[in-house]
């Protein structure tokens, strides 16, 4: 019996040759020689990522050796002046989830390639590229240079065999950035403006969905206030209080509207703002209220919030304590030891040496403020 024609032969034999050509050209995931790693550091809300391949020493003499000094033909590619690819494999990548300054110049969010050039002389220049996908540097164009800087490395005392990125220094504003080797460490400051990036952030927020709701006008105006900027803080602290859907008057918007106004030196504002707030106030925000007047200079307004709140709850602590400083910050030290001790009875236990403590330098005469 015949199973086969010699045609349908020569169509298996095709078939298969396909087959195993397919095979021979799929690549397999293996493990990396220079294994892949990636490092973020956030900056207020800006993420910053460094993704590279890590490299070891093996023995090897690093600088000037596995990695040349300055700009160099490396013999294959494009490139006739490549830097170091600040790695191994692939592009070192750095991503700045928003507009950043790299060593005091401007650089736009996104992703850059990560390039540098070591000189024998301690110097290095950092290049950021737009070519991100690339092999190493062996196609490096320095017409797609984003940013060149010029920094300085440092020699320590650590040794590092894995090449590695970190973040040494981290402020509100602004991290170090380095890529330490060997006892090698090149470091860049990365400066981020925080407080413009959450502004602009508020302000598209606050035309979203998230709008919709009343504690976040208040968040807002709390980050504005605590900013600096006054002028934005009053107006969604405003919005807060009345003219939309969700506006109510409560002691969190009345009381900030109230410091709002004082920084802005409108003081008689300031005081009907918080008098109004005190309405609304729970025993220990009251007690914070009398604070923010005793520090405001405000002491009669602070004397008849206290008194007012003592009588509100029946001397429930802190009540009487918030009187107590009243009275010491008027130099009324009789009054404030009698407060102090009608305190004392009721006090946490946790609470009582401290006010002990405090009666007896109001016995001497001192203001406990």
């Amino acid at each position: 019996m015949k199973f086969f024609t010699s045609k349908t032969l020569w169509f298996l034999a095709l078939g298969l040759s396909f087959l195993f050509a397919n095979e021979t050209t799929a690549q397999l995931t293996l493990p990396a020689r220079s294994q892949e790693a990636e490092v973020t550091q956030r900056v207020g809300i800006t993420d910053i990522t460094i993704h590279y391949n890590r490299p070891l020493t093996r023995g090897r003499k690093i600088w000037g050796a596995l990695v040349p000094y300055g700009f160099n033909n490396l013999g294959f590619g494009t490139s006739k002046s490549a830097p170091w690819r600040a790695g191994a494999d692939y592009n070192t990548t750095i991503a700045f989830a928003h507009d950043v300054k790299l060593e005091g110049k401007d650089v736009k969010a996104g992703k850059y390639a990560l390039f540098m050039a070591p000189k024998e002389d301690g110097t290095v220049t950092i290049v950021l590229s737009s070519n991100t996908t690339s092999w190493g540097s062996y196609y490096y164009d320095e017409s797609e240079d984003v940013l060149r800087v010029e920094v300085t490395s440092k020699d320590v005392e650590e040794s590092k065999e894995l090449l590695t990125y970190e973040f040494n220094t981290v402020e509100a504003n602004a991290t170090i950035a380095s890529l330490h080797w060997g006892k090698k460490r090149i470091p860049f400051k990365i400066e981020v403006a925080v407080t413009d990036i959450v502004m602009a952030g508020i302000e598209n927020d606050l035309r979203n969905p998230k709008g919709f709701q009343q504690t976040t006008w208040d968040q807002a105006a709390g980050y504005a206030f605590r900013a600096g900027n006054l002028e934005k803080a009053l107006e969604w602290t405003n919005a807060s209080i009345k003219g939309n859907f969700f506006s109510k008057e409560n002691f969190s918007n009345l009381s900030l509207k109230g410091q709002i106004l004082m920084k802005q030196g409108k003081n008689k504002e300031a005081i009907a703002s918080m008098q109004k707030a005190a309405t609304h106030a729970t025993n220990n925000q009251t007690y914070g209220l009398v604070n923010q007047l005793i520090t405001a200079g405000e002491k009669k307004i602070a004397l008849k919030i206290a008194k007012a709140n003592v009588k509100k709850y029946d001397g429930a602590f802190p009540s009487n304590y918030s009187l107590t400083r009243v009275y010491s910050s008027q130099g009324d030290f009789k009054k404030a030891i009698k407060a102090a001790n009608a305190s004392l009875k009721i006090a946490p236990a946790n609470f009582k040496t401290r006010l002990n403590n405090e009666i007896e330098k109001l016995k001497k005469g001192e203001d406990i403020n």
